[in-house]
């Protein structure tokens, strides 16, 4: 179906080959080009750019979130992308809505119209609650959005003035940070991994690369399940994901067809065996591309250990001798997470941008 937005701009679906290991057709790279295209614009950075081929897969739904995918032209020219993803979890009543739309095209109304579009597409999936990050820039003003958790704020840009418009409202800030190597950087984590082990010595760090191996598939389920409950996520609503290890092992095949290399370390409790922290190094591209510092998480009842500061410090030591030739680390944290951004400015990352967490619920 082709649908007829502002601008002569017509909006349509986005055509997935058969299996993903088919390879990208000439329209997913388009797809793909637009979508990266439009990344570097917002933020100034392609950090969350992806080629073709590494994107193709995660376009994809599956048994833990249905995805679809559209995208806009004008002229014959592809000038965004927009996308659904529905968690499966929690009666499926929430999902995330993205638009990128190139900036030569902002301010028609074609925005407007595929944001409506997506809303409904929503509703008829039964969504209640629709969430969407967006990195937010100052555009001349000094207007700044605090977030209600009292921690951190947004410049109140084209973006944010946009979703406020349109019922969205901020529920929470995340900041960007990087880690840069340098010629310090390695004696400064084994430092710090020193210190932390002096606090925790009932623990010993596990590390493993994907496909996660099966005397730790359980563990490393439970540890995925508690990021749903125990990360702070203010106001959002986010679903209690429900983790095993067909779930994992789905998770992990995931990763493997976008070509990325996967490092888990955890902390496993000498005299039980079970598994209290974690912390996952991914790099998808060339030994030469960054790599992106993703979930990190102690269970509640092992807080109190440094276990955090030990599975990231031994994390990261054993990632650069592995893969000496990644130049920095890119991670995102709440704004509230205050042990975790301590951890971080320890170790030496540093602030680079500001994302906003929005909600809207839809009647």
């Amino acid at each position: 179906m082709t649908i007829t937005l502002p601008a002569g701009a017509t909006l349509h679906p986005l055509e997935l080959p058969a299996r993903a290991d088919a390879g990208p057709t000439p329209l997913i790279r388009e797809y793909a080009a637009v979508r990266n295209a439009a990344i570097v614009e917002e933020t100034g950075r392609d950090d969350d750019a992806q080629t073709a081929e590494s994107l193709l897969p995660m376009l994809y739904g599956d048994a833990d979130m249905t995805r679809r995918q559209w995208y806009i032209r004008i002229d014959g020219e592809m000038a965004g992308c927009v996308a659904l993803n529905v968690f499966q979890d929690d009666s499926a009543t929430t999902a995330i809505g993205t638009i990128a739309l190139l900036r030569a095209h902002w301010s028609q109304g074609i925005g407007t119209a595929a944001l409506s579009f997506v809303e409904e597409r929503a509703r008829d999936a039964s969504v209640r609650k629709l969430l969407c990050w967006n990195e937010h820039h100052s555009d001349g003003s000094d207007e700044l959005l605090p977030s209600p958790t009292g921690f951190g704020a947004v410049p109140l840009d084209h973006s944010a003035r946009f979703l406020q418009r349109h019922g969205f409202r901020l529920e929470q800030v995340e900041r960007a940070s990087e880690l840069i190597w340098g010629s310090n950087t390695a004696a400064h984590l084994e430092q710090l991994q020193r210190d932390a082990e002096l606090h925790a010595e009932r623990y010993r760090v596990v590390q493993w690369m994907l496909p996660t191996p099966d005397e730790h598939l359980d563990g490393y389920a439970w540890l995925k399940s508690r990021m749903s409950t125990d990360v702070p996520d203010a106001e959002l609503g986010m679903p209690i994901e429900k983790w095993d290890a067909e779930r994992v092992r789905r998770h992990d095949a995931r990763y493997a067809a976008r070509g990325a290399r996967v490092q888990v370390t955890a902390a496993e409790r000498i005299d039980t065996g079970e598994l209290c922290a974690f912390n996952e190094l991914a790099i998808v591209g060339d030994e030469t591309a960054k790599t992106d510092q993703e979930d990190t998480l102690v269970l509640s009842d092992h807080r109190g250990h440094r276990l955090g500061m030990l599975v990231k410090t031994a994390g990261l030591r054993r990632w650069h001798q592995n893969h000496p030739h990644s130049p920095r680390v890119v991670t995102y944290n709440a704004e509230e997470n205050r042990p975790m951004l301590s951890i971080n400015e320890a170790i030496g990352f540093t602030p680079v941008a500001y994302e906003g967490a929005w909600r809207k619920d839809l009647a």
